[in-house]
């Protein structure tokens, strides 16, 4: 089918929130030969409120929804199993995260090595493995595409609306008798209720007829203001107010924000047909991971360069000239970026020519694909929460169960002959949506 444009340009529009974001919100500070970060939202009164430009992560969820439930029927369509299709869904994600990974353990490494101080390199190790908290959410949600979009087909939006109150319960655990351990089931409910707003996006239910989209926007703002208003929840959209775990405050919202998405569509999809905007759009959407695993990089490279050096100044955070300086900061690291992504893509281009899986496929499969996904999931998220230098140190055994998910996942079978199933990090195709009828 026709590829759908506009899911590329959401794509493209939510990593730089991604990653602007993080640069404006994340405080980078070098001073006294220490590396350090705050949060900026601690120091600006109003601060909070920005963080509701800068919370995209549902976009990609919602556009996550669509593309894996087209993708799904597809290879479900030409006779091929959920471990061929989960298994090569996922390897899209975990081979340029491995490269990131081992690329930043050579980097600890070879700052140990150099005598930088282990807080200092425990600081920055931690800053650049923040965003690795995406993959495994991701790849459970992957996983699970075939059961949730079959309950979608039979139960349509029911399935997000319980999923919502499940997630309302989850808070109320929390909020009331102090269940923290709890809340976690929130990154199941809630991003996964943002997924499954994808399925119904692809298939009309949430833009048929015109006014749905609009509905969900006003239902999902009208939400929000009340859980602010009953100040039991925080305002702000990014770090850990309302994001770890996530919450219904974040959920509601993502449903302002997901219905604004789909009613803008139809208007989006004519400037898409501009020859030299969509060249644009494809360049950028094929270096979307790169740009997320990575962005963070250029921040301790210029903190280290230019704040050591005194070549550019650490005024306190919140003051006018911080602000005014957050221009040349998102100048300078994107000058990074830019060339870091590039070279990142060149040298994984012998990624692309790796197979979608190896081994014998047998009835052992789907068990072994399973305890892959798992054992590379919680490597990631201990990672995430811990950085690749916790101590200062190597984290050795996190790193072994990283790689032996990896493996685990890799030798689960091969693509059967002559399956369309494409090999590791090449470009998904998102289709046009279903005519309406």
């Amino acid at each position: 089918m026709k590829r759908n444009r506009y899911l590329d340009l959401m794509r493209v529009l939510a990593i730089g929130g991604v990653v602007y974001g993080h640069w404006l919100l994340v405080s980078i500070t070098y001073r006294g030969g220490t590396l350090s970060g705050v949060d900026a939202v601690d120091y600006v009164s109003w601060g909070r409120w920005v963080t509701w430009a800068f919370q995209v992560m549902p976009v990609f969820f919602l556009v996550g929804g669509y593309v894996n439930a087209g993708s799904w029927l597809g290879h479900h369509e030409r006779g091929n199993t959920w471990t061929q299709w989960v298994r090569e869904r996922c390897l899209r994600l975990l081979w340029p995260t491995a490269v990131y990974v081992v690329v930043m353990i050579l980097a600890v490494m070879a700052a140990r090595a150099a005598g930088v101080p282990s807080a200092e390199v425990a600081e920055a190790g931690w800053l650049v493995a923040l965003q690795l908290w995406f993959i495994p959410v991701y790849m459970v949600l992957i996983a699970l595409t075939p059961v949730m979009f079959a309950a979608h087909q039979r139960w349509g939006l029911w399935v997000p609306l319980v999923m919502a109150a499940a997630a309302g319960l989850v808070d109320a655990g929390v909020i009331g008798p102090h269940l923290h351990v709890i809340g976690y089931l929130n990154y199941f409910f809630v991003w996964g209720s943002i997924h499954q707003w994808g399925f119904a996006w692809r298939d009309g239910t949430l833009t048929s007829p015109r006014w749905r989209p609009y509905a969900l926007a006003v239902a999902g703002a009208a939400l929000l203001a009340g859980l602010l208003a009953s100040r039991l929840f925080m305002v702000d959209m990014v770090g850990s107010g309302n994001t770890n775990p996530p919450s219904i405050a974040l959920l509601a919202y993502a449903a302002a924000q997901a219905g604004l998405v789909m009613a803008a569509e139809p208007w989006a999809a004519g400037l898409l047909a501009r020859p030299r905007l969509w060249r644009w759009v494809t360049r950028l959407n094929s270096a979307i991971m790169n740009v997320y695993l990575w962005h963070f990089v250029p921040a301790i490279v210029i903190a280290v360069a230019f704040y050591a050096t005194g070549v550019m100044a650490q005024p306190a955070v919140g003051r006018a000239e911080w602000w005014w300086l957050r221009l040349a900061w998102w100048a300078l690291l994107t000058l990074v970026l830019v060339p870091l992504v590039m070279a990142v893509q060149w040298a994984e281009r012998p990624l692309v020519r790796l197979p979608a899986g190896l081994g014998k496929a047998g009835p052992w499969s789907p068990v072994l694909l399973v305890a892959g996904i798992g054992a590379t999931g919680l490597g990631l998220v201990r990672l995430a929460i811990g950085g690749f230098a916790p101590n200062g140190h190597v984290p050795v055994l996190i790193l072994v169960l990283c790689a032996a998910g990896l493996v685990a996942t890799l030798f689960t079978g091969r693509a059967p002959a002559g399956s369309a199933e494409p090999r590791a990090l090449r470009p998904e195709e998102p289709e046009q949506p279903p005519k309406a009828a």
